[in-house]
């Protein structure tokens, strides 16, 4: 009975602490494994919400189409380095493109959740049963 009990507990606690992990990120980054893409590191910041290219060679413009086919980035950059905010992007799948002449390297970044913040009213606006 008591092993029973030992793997009851350890399920619960193992999927309680799964669902805050999923919970917590913003952002994936699906990178461009390609030999000529190794000119270019693609990756996010720790707290997932902002994209970081870095290059040896010049960007020239990094724009990204999202799964209605519209342009939500669309920067002249003309940099080794590119720090790109993630949170004003809508939720979905994006294809992001950086220019290097002669070559456009494509990667994807899938947005799991809005940047949607609670705000707080003010108390007596806050609506009760009683009333």
């Amino acid at each position: 009975m008591k092993p029973v009990f030992v793997i009851i507990f350890f399920v619960l606690i193992t999927s309680s602490f799964c669902n805050l992990q999923a919970q917590n990120d913003f952002a994936i980054l699906e990178k461009n494994v390609n030999i000529r893409a190794k000119g270019l590191t693609h990756k996010l910041n720790a707290t997932k919400d902002t994209l970081l290219l870095e290059s040896n060679t010049l960007i020239k413009k990094v724009y990204a189409v999202n799964m209605n086919y519209k342009r939500e980035v669309d920067l002249s950059v003309r940099d080794k380095t590119v720090k790109i905010p993630l949170k004003k992007l809508s939720k979905g799948k994006h294809v992001f493109v950086a220019v290097q002449s002669p070559m456009r390297i494509v990667f994807v970044v899938k947005i799991l959740r809005d940047n949607s913040v609670l705000l707080a009213m003010e108390e007596d606006k806050l609506v009760s049963k009683n009333e």
